[in-house]
């Protein structure tokens, strides 16, 4: 029977309740809210979230009075019906300009300003280049207008209008066109499957010896252990000497042998550095799989096998009859916490070779974080955040839902 949870247990359990929200909740929604944005850190227009139009009310209130400046004291050199002519653009300048005289820093604008305030700089960009063709007829000098006056000056206020970066769910149609990420979510997929495959394969051999009990044994599950303890760019790093083409023990060992045209290939070719970063990850990881398996089957009740033995089973029938049915629990775990590891995978790829492949967290950190392309980047990343889930969904319904509520 289910019960309400008091006010003392909730004040427990409260803290925790409030570091999930700090470091779990916090990025997933920042996260998502970045995706509705086209957010880029190194451009000054979309370096903010702008729901709306913005002005650089300051700069542009200046720009304005050194225009309306240029164009009174050149136009005094015009005839009067040019002189007449002008006199409706001095006015219109000096409208928007006490508009936004005296302001400082970058202001809000609505959609009807944003609307005026364009109309306004196409309208005076075009009456410009007729006061300064009307200036050239007349033989003036106006060379220094066109090269640091007034169109300069129609420059730098265009760029003090800054449009809103809100761009919706247009970063997700994007995504499905981007046949980078494509190629990045199949090399990930790839690293993962072969990788993970290998690694149950040896993790549960690996495992059975582990379960045996001779002499020993505590010695070698002690040895098995050391490739997972290896920090993982430690490990990249050693196994980059090893994949060395000229002094390399595993490319020559794998030259020798005829598995490769060339000791360089395993680093330097697309097919070479996938298979470098699969091998180097299953030896890594192949331990931690056999640890998640050897408790499952340290469970399993031995009598089980006792009674396979009277019963003259033989070993391949007892591991399919019984160690494996019993140890699907275990395998479920195994395989959800070692595929979404494989999934996320980052460091060891990086710092083996370079970031080649390009996986899908390599390519989130490229476009995030070497492009400050924080945007496009939220998008990728809840684009693999909706692979691994389908992932993980996938697990649960063919390994069996009922083993998770287990």
């Amino acid at each position: 029977m289910k019960r309400t949870m008091t006010l003392k247990e909730l004040m427990f359990v409260l803290p925790l309740l409030l570091l999930v929200c700090a470091f779990s909740l916090y990025p997933i929604i920042t996260s998502g809210v970045y995706t509705l944005f086209d957010y880029q850190r190194n451009n000054q227009s979309l370096n903010k979230l702008f729901l709306s139009g913005s002005l650089n009310a300051g700069l542009f209130a200046e720009d304005l009075q050194y225009a309306e400046f240029y164009m009174r004291k050149d136009g005094e050199s015009l005839g009067q019906a040019a002189q007449a002519r002008l006199q409706p653009v001095l006015d219109d300048v000096r409208a928007m300009l006490s508009s936004f005289e005296g302001e400082k820093g970058v202001r809000s604008l609505s959609p009807g300003e944003a609307q005026s305030v364009e109309e306004f700089l196409d309208k005076l960009e075009a009456d410009a280049g007729v006061f300064l063709s009307e200036l050239s007829e007349k033989g003036e000098d106006v060379s220094l207008l066109r090269m640091a006056g007034l169109p300069q000056l129609l420059e730098e206020m265009r760029t003090c209008v800054i449009a809103s970066n809100y761009v919706g769910l247009r970063g997700f149609g994007r995504l499905l066109s981007d046949q980078r990420f494509f190629n990045a979510l199949s090399n990930t997929a790839v690293f993962t499957a072969v990788s993970v495959t290998l690694e149950l394969v040896f993790g549960m051999m690996l495992a059975l010896i582990m379960d045996k009990s001779l002499r020993g044994i505590g010695l070698v599950r002690t040895t098995a252990l050391i490739p997972w303890a290896i920090p993982t760019a430690v490990s990249a790093l050693m196994w980059t000497y090893l994949y060395d083409g000229t002094s390399g023990v595993v490319a020559m060992l794998f030259d020798r042998l005829g598995l490769i045209a060339s000791p360089r290939m395993l680093l330097t070719t697309a097919g070479g550095t996938m298979a470098s970063a699969i091998l180097a990850d299953v030896w890594k990881t192949t331990p931690y799989m056999a640890l998640l398996l050897l408790a499952g089957l340290q469970v399993i009740d031995r009598g089980l096998y006792e009674s396979s033995a009277i019963d003259g089973a033989g070993p391949g029938r007892t591991y399919f009859r019984i160690t494996l049915p019993l140890l699907k629990p275990s395998i479920l775990v195994a395989l959800v916490f070692r595929t979404l590891d494989a999934l996320r995978v980052y460091d060891l790829i990086q710092v083996l070779t370079k970031g080649t492949p390009e996986t899908l967290s390599i390519y989130a950190y490229n476009v995030m974080v070497s492009q400050s392309n924080y945007g496009y980047g939220s998008v990728i990343v809840v684009g693999m955040f909706v692979f691994v889930a389908l992932i993980a969904f996938v697990y649960v319904k063919v390994l069996g839902a009922e083993l998770i509520a287990e």
